[in-house]
């Protein structure tokens, strides 16, 4: 049966938290050979003997991540998970492509679980619960059927689980450091308040991101090929907000990588000058910055006097896309029209769209709130013209044929932010150069040992 792609999407946010740089476990680092190729990770001396083979016999190790292990298994589920998530094609080469990046972010994820265990904090089963269900719901399933899903791609149940843990405590830990940081002050606030007044009327972009962290000159060429290949494989169909969900390092994962519109002054120098040379819907090849690497998609861009009520249009759409590959022939091609059409006379209202889509196009198929801004130019208009509970002609796509409807339209308040929104995007900002600072220290003093 071939492979179901559905998007797993974590919604654990992480805004509004300070982290103190101090709170790092203090160790000498050591360098342990690996058995079979050297580490990629910074190495932490552990009291006592590390675990080995003979500890866990019945398992095959991957890694060893101060006193707990990462199993083959489970890199192997994650990198499916991986592939599913993203629409990367489940083939031999695109794992051995994916593995070394989702072992480290296992190892990460490691790290943060053991530093949260530290600080005694955990997370409860209904936490559990209820983030494994928003991401059966994006999926417009259950969650016994997002879990049934998976299995019926090699993926255990624990992958999941695992992820969505680790992100759990990983922000609770924040925010429990947050309340014991330095707050916003008031002068941050007034400053960027000015600033947003003054180029109220500037030119914007639409930017997304992906950040991919380099800890050592080591693993400069690893992270910067792995980058690339991230690029081939969204320009091959994948989608950027779910391959910055699964491997962005950003505390924009979260949202899919996006920043929000903002102006040149807000971007570092390297991403500025990027975006201005960068067209609406462009991909930028991967940016160097002190900590690692940038991807950045331009998703939109407006000129002087920002968005027109019009385009901060908030629509809830639900749409089926019946894949088509860039290759396929013209036959492929009436085949998806025809069943784009069926759907179009068949669907009356978004509950019938919905169960279309789960029936006979589940791969593509998905729910959820954008702005008319956050539309392809060329389909605004089209979208725009719909009214609610209608579904649109079939509309060719990058990766397929498919049928929109709307299901709702409302206008977001305009004009510029509240100081509370404000200070929100401003901790926003500091927490993300905190946590990778943080996590960064975590990998610093790891006892890290790969073993494949």
């Amino acid at each position: 049966m071939a492979a179901k792609r559905w998007r797993l999407i974590l919604h654990i946010a992480l805004a509004g938290m300070s982290i103190p740089i101090g709170g790092a476990i203090a160790a000498s680092p050591r360098v342990l050979q690996s058995t079979a190729v050297p580490p990629s990770f910074p190495q932490r001396q552990q009291h006592g003997q590390p675990p080995t083979q003979e500890t866990y016999p019945q398992i095959r190790i991957a890694a060893v991540v101060n006193d707990d292990v990462i199993s083959v298994a489970d890199l192997a589920s994650r990198v499916r998970m991986a592939m599913l998530s993203t629409a990367i094609p489940d083939t031999p080469e695109a794992r051995k492509r994916l593995a070394a990046q989702v072992l480290r972010t296992l190892v990460d994820e490691k790290l943060e679980v053991q530093e949260a265990k530290h600080k005694n904090i955990t997370a409860t089963e209904d936490e559990i619960n209820k983030a494994t269900a928003s991401v059966a719901q994006q999926n417009n399933m259950k969650p016994d059927q997002l879990f049934a899903v998976l299995q019926a791609n090699g993926i255990e149940k624990s992958a999941l689980v695992n992820q969505v843990t680790a992100s759990i405590v990983w922000a609770k830990l924040i925010r429990q450091l947050a309340s014991e940081s330095d707050p916003v002050s008031d002068d941050e606030i007034d400053a960027a308040l000015k600033r947003l007044k003054q180029n109220e009327n500037a030119p914007e972009a639409r930017v997304a991101e992906i950040f991919l962290p380099v800890d050592n000159p080591h693993q400069d060429d690893e992270v910067r090929s792995f980058a690339e290949r991230l690029i081939e494989e969204m320009k091959k169909g994948a989608r950027f907000s779910n391959v910055a969900r699964q491997f962005s390092h950003s505390a924009t994962a979260a949202v899919g990588g996006d920043i929000g519109w903002v102006h040149p002054d807000e971007l570092s120098p390297p991403l500025a000058k990027a975006v201005a040379g960068m067209r609406a819907g462009e991909l930028s090849p991967p940016i160097r910055v002190s900590a690692g690497y940038y991807l950045l998609l331009v998703l939109d861009r407006r000129g002087a006097g920002g968005a027109t009520p019009e385009e901060d249009t908030l629509l809830h759409i639900v749409q089926v896309v019946f894949p088509l590959p860039s290759q396929a022939g013209e036959p492929a091609r009436r085949a998806a029209l025809a069943q784009a059409e069926n759907v179009r006379s068949a669907a009356k209202s978004c509950e019938d769209m919905l169960r279309i889509g789960k029936a006979e196009a589940p791969q593509l198929s998905s729910q959820g709130d954008l702005r008319l801004d956050q539309i392809a130019p060329s389909m605004r208009a089209t979208v725009l013209s719909l009214g609610i509970g209608q579904a649109s002609p079939p509309i060719i796509q990058k990766n397929g044929i498919g049928v929109i409807m709307v299901c709702s339209k409302a206008q977001p308040k305009t004009g510029v932010p509240t100081r509370e929104e404000v200070g929100e995007s401003l901790m926003r900002e500091r927490v993300d150069i905190m946590a990778q600072r943080y996590l960064r220290d975590l990998r610093r003093v790891a006892y890290v040992d790969v073993r494949v």
